[in-house]
């Protein structure tokens, strides 16, 4: 019965010491006061998100590579194909490629500002060579421009985090 009586009295004491100019409590805080972080969880998300998945893909790439280099198996033989090139050819493309695509994305995971830009205009070049791979490993290129995409996606719509920490502050 005292606890009931007490939750009353410790609400109307929080309301006494608010400021008449303060605004009211926002969704997800409490008595008003905003959050430590000014950065939004989603936009560090956003742009974690697309920094590993361009590390994954760089790998992945990497692996390609090595293995179309190495004139292994994995790929059959493509007949006429328009933008034939050789399978060692694709490979060293390839190869370069991923070796960007994870330098890109570490930069990405590590917040540097040439990063985002950057990684937009890679992973939509790693999107258009994984297209034109398409006859060699039609499901895995498939699946490489829809990753790809996400991570443009992901990269674009992320705010700049100085220009949100600078915008919050009161």
């Amino acid at each position: 019965m005292s606890q009931q009586q007490s939750q009353p009295q410790s609400q109307a004491t929080d309301a006494a010491h608010s400021h008449p100019g303060a605004p009211g409590p926002t969704p997800g805080t409490t008595g008003g006061q905003r959050p430590a972080s000014a950065v939004p969880g989603w936009v560090t998300g956003g742009l974690v998100f697309a920094g590993v998945l361009m590390l994954v893909n760089g790998l992945l790439a990497i692996l390609q590579g090595i293995s179309a280099i190495a004139q292994d198996d994995v790929y059959g033989s493509v007949g006429d194909y328009v933008f034939g090139m050789s399978l060692t050819g694709w490979g060293w493309t390839l190869l370069v490629l991923g070796v960007i695509v994870a330098a890109v994305g570490y930069g990405i995971l590590q917040g540097a500002w040439w990063a985002r830009i950057t990684g937009i205009f890679v992973a939509s070049l790693s999107m258009v060579l994984h297209f034109l791979f398409l006859p060699y490993t039609p499901v895995w290129s498939v699946i490489m421009v829809g990753i790809d995409f996400f991570v443009i996606l992901a990269l674009a719509t992320a705010q700049d985090i100085a220009d949100t920490s600078s915008g919050q502050s009161a």
